[in-house]
């Protein structure tokens, strides 16, 4: 998402990421992300989209290399003194599982997806296929014009 941000805003899409962390956490991890972070440790808006955490969230075997990949990646950071060490706890727990939503502008829930471990998530092509699909709920029908 953040290596393709630029095509992503292209399609007149917002995002917006929600955490399941305090915002102290937060701070030092999504600085130079290009789009909202919302921090929401009391998982408040998870429960109100439905998001669960489940060991699974970890456990699925799918989520084991994309886990490695990111642990090893922080560590070198974390050695190099260019990343904190994530908390020793964390309020929200560390199970949480991702959801993505298309949200029109008027609030209507266009399309969901609940993941099934931590890396499962919309893959960029996806998320713009849907905004493609969607668009007719996006825009306003233009008005016919008499000459």
């Amino acid at each position: 998402m953040v290596r393709r941000h630029e095509q992503i805003a292209h399609a007149r899409i917002r995002e917006v990421v929600v955490f399941h962390s305090p915002a102290e956490e937060l701070r030092d991890h999504v600085a130079e992300f290009p789009f909202a972070v919302i921090a929401d440790p009391a998982k408040r808006l998870y429960a109100e989209f439905g998001v669960e955490s489940a060991p699974r969230a970890l456990l699925s075997p799918r989520a084991w290399a994309p886990t490695a990949r990111a642990i090893l990646r922080s560590a070198w950071r974390i050695l190099r003194g260019q990343e904190r060490p994530p908390a020793r706890t964390q309020p929200g727990g560390r199970l949480g599982l991702p959801a993505d939503f298309l949200i029109a502008p008027d609030g209507r829930i266009l399309a969901a997806k609940y993941g099934e471990h931590a890396y499962d998530q919309w893959p960029v092509d996806h998320l713009l296929e849907l905004a493609t699909e969607h668009r007719c709920h996006l825009d306003p029908v233009p008005k016919e014009t008499h000459e």
